[in-house]
């Protein structure tokens, strides 16, 4: 599979402070990856790695097969698109002729400038002073002003910020669109619940090391978090299967049970519900990101971080 992006054994320390410790990363072409962790964990850090705007103070970054900060940077510049966490315009300017600046920075065609507004949903605003933009508002122009020039490679450090739960809707929507296109993104999101069904692989850093790196699959898998089993019965069932006892049980009400189960006991628990007398339905609920999250975070940031390409 070819990567657009390697890290190979990158650190990044300013002063003493360590940014980025010994971080290995492929980043796959046409994948969606999200970067996770608290603040400090070194996510910024990464991208702007990536940007070349620092370079790093060991190990070697490829982007498109050659260093972001050498002689290739103007080049690969023209390949990515970049929104910041805290976008900021002049305010005096319309929406459109804020694409039209960047636009002409970027060397683009300038006739693709009404699309990418009507692409996220500024069409009709387009002629309005920044001023008088919502957050939200300024965030989409943001992103518009990201996908100039169809970027190959797209980074988004908290895309979402100051969006209502349609605009996200419609965020990730494009960003799955990029991605049937072959654009790679990597987003940085501290909004879990709405980044989980649009990523292939996540990204766990911790204190600049990474903790975990893999599918939502795979991250369940290496975690072995008991899954979620929710019960409910008829109105004659006052209590659970008795031969479900061993496993922890929480009463949700007077004919409703929540069960956590360890992933190996997933079936021989689903079978002896799906035969038990007045159960009415059953509810898989597996680890979300969120809780995955939780896992490594609180699990690995105190011991040897995962190394290793991937």
């Amino acid at each position: 599979m070819n990567d657009i992006i390697i890290f190979d054994g990158v650190t990044k320390r300013h002063g003493d402070v360590v940014s980025l410790d010994d971080l290995h990363l492929g980043v796959h072409q046409g994948e969606v990856l999200a970067l996770l962790g608290h603040n400090g964990a070194g996510k910024t850090t990464a991208m702007k790695l990536i940007l070349g705007l620092i370079a790093p103070s060991e190990g070697e970054l490829r982007v498109f097969g050659a260093a972001p900060n050498g002689s290739a940077a103007n080049q690969l510049r023209q390949r990515l698109g970049f929104l910041p966490e805290n976008v900021g315009f002049y305010e005096q300017l319309t929406g459109r002729e804020v694409l039209d600046y960047f636009a002409r920075l970027k060397r683009v065609d300038r006739r693709q400038i009404d699309d990418r507004l009507e692409q996220v949903g500024l069409g009709d605003a387009s002629r309005r002073r920044v001023k008088t933009y919502s957050k939200g508002m300024r965030q989409r122009l943001g992103l518009a002003q990201a996908l100039l020039g169809e970027p190959q490679l797209l980074l988004l450090d908290e895309p979402t910020t100051g969006l209502d739960p349609a605009a996200t809707r419609d965020f990730y929507a494009t960003v799955k669109t990029l991605r049937d296109r072959g654009c790679t993104v990597l987003l940085s999101s501290h909004v879990l619940p709405g980044v989980e069904p649009y990523i292939d692989r996540a990204l766990i850093l911790g204190a600049g090391r990474r903790l975990a790196l893999g599918s939502i699959e795979e991250l369940r898998q290496q975690a072995a978090l008991p899954l979620t089993i929710r019960v409910k019965g008829d109105e004659a069932m006052n209590a659970p299967p008795a031969d479900l006892s061993a496993h922890e049980t929480h009463s949700l009400n007077g004919n409703a049970w929540e069960f956590h189960v360890h992933p190996k006991n997933k079936m021989q628990v689903l079978k002896q519900l799906a035969t038990a007398p007045g159960i009415q339905d059953i509810e898989l609920l597996p680890p979300s990101l969120e809780h995955l999250y939780a896992y490594f975070s609180a699990t690995l940031s105190t011991s040897s971080p995962a190394r290793g390409q991937s």
